[in-house]
């Protein structure tokens, strides 16, 4: 338990990343720890046979493809960190991929539906916050601990942008529609100074502890609206509708990165496969010779 403490303070201090970041490494490699553990094996001397047995197993449990690549990642960091403490000699997860058949594209809903969401009445005296966060997330395809994290003086509402803070500590500018504006100032105006009873909070949306929203608060909220509409909502799904329908809206796929935070374009490429995908069901849903 010690390596991995310290495992966590190189992150926390050294690299400098987020708490959610640290705390996700940590849920990950004490996981893998009590894998390993049931071999008979500990934390400073696996390989990488172990790892892919780690893998296979989280595969077979049915872990999402999303979970096992960050899996992939926190041991990737991990392995890092025991070569530059010189703990190990070589590297375990030294060319460890993802195998292609685990590869899913992102769902993003169509643009109707969208609307339909966002133009919806749901349930609940908090109906104004959890608006304008929805209709913030398609406005700017924020990630959510970037959204749950957002201070008001990170917007500039003259100008129709924000700054937020990404991975890494990365800050980029993204700029927000009207509609979201228009939806943030009524909250702003009619709902949060209830929800603060007179606290002071820098962050934009706040619970009734006076509070940043939680990711488990903001995940129960979303799946919620969407049950409403009959719609099924990850926190990623509006982001990856912000990507989606810039790109077939014409939009450049190095514009798209930059506003979606991402440091590798391949990251980004990802969805322009998602639009060619869309255009090949329109074609043979409606081309006569098809």
């Amino acid at each position: 338990m010690k390596l991995l403490k310290n495992f966590l303070i190189y992150l926390s201090v050294e690299k400098g990343l987020s708490k959610n970041t640290v705390e996700s490494y940590s849920r990950d490699i004490m996981l893998f720890q009590n894998f390993l553990s049931s071999k008979n094996t500990v934390l400073n001397s696996f390989s990488k046979a172990d790892i892919i047995d780690f893998l296979n197993k989280m595969k077979d449990e049915g872990y999402s493809v999303t979970s096992i690549c960050r899996f992939i990642s926190s041991i990737r960091g991990f392995c890092r960190y025991l070569i530059i403490e010189k703990i190990v000699s070589g590297d375990p997860s030294e060319n460890l991929q993802a195998p292609k058949k685990w590869e899913r594209l992102p769902k993003a809903l169509s643009f109707e539906d969208v609307m339909a969401l966002l133009d919806a009445r749901t349930d609940g005296s908090m109906f104004l916050r959890d608006s304008a966060m929805l209709e913030l997330l398609y406005s700017s395809g924020l990630r959510v601990s970037e959204l749950i994290y957002l201070k008001i003086s990170n917007i500039n509402f003259e100008a129709g942008f924000l700054r937020v803070t990404g991975k890494g500590s990365k800050e980029r500018v993204v700029p927000i529609n009207s509609r979201a504006l228009d939806k943030i100032k009524k909250y702003i105006k009619d709902l949060r100074p209830a929800i603060l009873k007179k606290r002071q909070s820098d962050y934009l949306f706040v619970t009734g502890r006076g509070g940043a929203m939680t990711r488990q608060r903001f995940w129960q909220t979303i799946k919620k609206c969407g049950k409403q509409m009959g719609i099924e909502l990850s926190p990623h799904t509006l982001r990856h509708c912000f990507a989606t329908h810039l790109l077939e809206g014409g939009a450049d796929l190095r514009s798209v990165q930059k506003m979606l935070g991402h440091s590798d374009i391949s990251t980004t490429q990802i969805y322009t496969k998602v639009s060619t995908d869309r255009i090949k069901k329109v074609y043979l849903a409606h081309h006569p010779r098809a």
